[in-house]
């Protein structure tokens, strides 16, 4: 069924009660494009990160580029008082505003390996601030850097020595006699032959003024023979990991020449080679826990008090397989693009290419809910292979109170689950500002077998179809990004270079 949401009773007696479904509404979008402009390659949003507390958000774009935003609408504490006591919540839309960019990336060359770098940016992630400064990490394939975005007053020139009042008069310069020889100026300055005055440092001051500067004070690099497709903090605010395809490396924030091999997949022989590393994630308060996902569609839980090289998971959380529903597509479509862990840490969210699963970590006999996310393309998995739209990596994320789950999809949708106890919200909800204009009527009933409509062909490819509501999709506009504000029912999300941001 499209839109489905299948549960375990097991994850009734965690769950909270249930919660209506949110109205969501258009709040704001950055970099929004005209009708027929053309999207530059470079300008596509490759990340989107909130910070701790949610007054900052980054995005990461094709071209290396970091932005920064802040939140710009300013709550009144003492009128939330009041509403609380009143009984009834205040409805605020949040707005957030342009702070700074800057170039994180270029493109490099190893001439070793003869490979070109791009300078995209993989993944972004805030780290503690300090001293008012923002500090975050960004990545792309092979290299990590740590920035640090502050405010410096700026420092101008206050005067020079050189009295414009005192200027030549009559053709002539300042104190010249007729001899040339040199000559006290009234400003106390010497003029020598020629009449010009000697010329002194100038006097440079610091301005009230201020501009943001963003410094890179670390580089972290050489550690990745793949490329990197994770970084995560560690709550102990002192270390992160990085993952690539066969590697996880530990780091320490104030040491970029040296770091730890803490989990190592790669066989002796690549021919034996069966899963790789997809994604992985630090608890959010244990800081000697971890969780990685593979290809396979396993998450590996990896305790870092057991030894120095955690080869050996603590827990694995698998999905066993149907008897006699294996194909060709099963390994594929099984593989996991993206991990979360919940805010308290209890639960894991994943990822797949057709659904979202949420994991409890005290049990890992099978999913406590699975959200189908687009049904409807099951049928078409041949053609999905074929144009390499199922290698597509969809990113997922959870809200704060952990009773809703969101997730990207085609034609620049994105999906967004009741994952409480009982609950069957499933809205869809499209990456424009009017985002419910391709609401499901009915988000549960079974899909409609494609191979029965009538196929659109564009450009002499098949990108586009009917989905289980009659809607046409297009599989080349993809939403692939999204983040969920860690505190409030805000959702942020990238349609190719566009920021949309929507709020319930």
């Amino acid at each position: 069924m499209n839109g489905a949401v299948v549960s375990e009773p097991a994850a009734a007696a965690a769950s909270p009660p249930t919660q209506a479904s949110l109205e969501w509404r258009f709040s704001q979008v950055f970099g929004e494009r005209s009708a027929g402009e053309e999207v530059q390659d470079v300008d596509i949003i490759s990340a989107i990160e909130f910070n701790k507390s949610g007054q900052h958000l980054a995005t990461g774009d094709r071209g290396g580029r970091v932005v920064l935003f802040e939140r710009a609408d300013v709550k009144d504490s003492a009128c939330r008082k009041e509403a609380e006591k009143a009984d009834y919540s205040v409805s605020r839309h949040p707005e957030f505003r342009y702070k700074t960019e800057f170039q994180s990336h270029e493109p490099e060359f190893d001439y070793l390996k003869s490979l070109e770098i791009e300078e995209k940016i993989n993944k972004i992630k805030w780290c503690q601030a300090s001293n008012g400064a923002l500090v975050l990490l960004s990545t792309n394939d092979k290299t990590i850097k740590f920035w640090k975005v502050q405010e410096k007053k700026v420092k101008k020139v206050s005067e020079m020595n050189l009295n414009p009042l005192k200027g030549p008069t009559n053709g002539k310069p300042a104190g010249s006699n007729a001899r040339g020889s040199s000559a006290y100026l009234p400003n106390g300055d010497i003029s020598k032959s020629g009449g010009l005055p000697l010329l002194r440092l100038p006097v440079v001051v610091t301005s009230q003024e201020t501009s943001l500067a963003a410094s890179c004070r670390r580089v972290f690099t050489h550690a990745h023979d793949y490329h990197i497709n994770s970084i995560s903090n560690n709550s102990d605010g002192e270390t992160f990991i990085s993952a690539d395809d066969l590697r996880i490396n530990l780091w320490n924030l104030e040491i970029s020449n040296q770091s730890f091999n803490i989990i190592d997949v790669k066989p002796t022989n690549m021919e034996d080679l069966t899963e790789v590393i997809t994604s992985a994630e630090f608890h959010p308060t244990h800081c000697n826990t971890l969780a990685y996902s593979s290809s396979k569609g396993s998450i590996r839980l990896v305790d870092l008090r057991q030894s120095a090289l955690c080869d050996t998971h603590s827990q694995i959380f698998e999905q066993p397989e149907s008897p006699g529903s294996r194909s060709f597509f099963t390994e594929i479509i099984a593989s996991i693009s993206d991990i979360k862990f919940s805010k308290g840490g209890r639960h894991i969210l994943s990822r797949d290419y057709m659904t979202l699963k949420l994991w409890d970590i005290n049990m890992n006999s099978g999913p406590v809910a699975t959200f189908q996310v687009h049904e409807y393309l099951r049928p078409k998995l041949c053609d999905l292979y074929e144009n390499d739209s199922i290698f597509d990596k969809f990113e997922c994320c959870q809200s704060g109170d952990g009773l809703r789950v969101a997730t990207g999809s085609y034609s620049n949708i994105f999906r967004v689950f009741g994952s409480g106890a009982g609950s069957n919200e499933a809205t869809t909800l499209e990456a424009t500002r009017n985002p419910t204009r391709r609401q499901l009527q009915n988000p549960t009933r079974p899909a409609r077998s494609l191979c029965t409509l009538t196929r659109v062909v564009r450009r002499g490819a098949e990108s586009t179809g009917i989905d289980a509501n009659g809607n046409s999709y297009d599989l080349t506009t993809k939403l692939l990004h999204l983040a969920w504000h860690p505190s409030e029912n805000v959702i942020a999300c990238a349609a190719a270079n566009s920021l949309y941001m929507y709020y319930a």
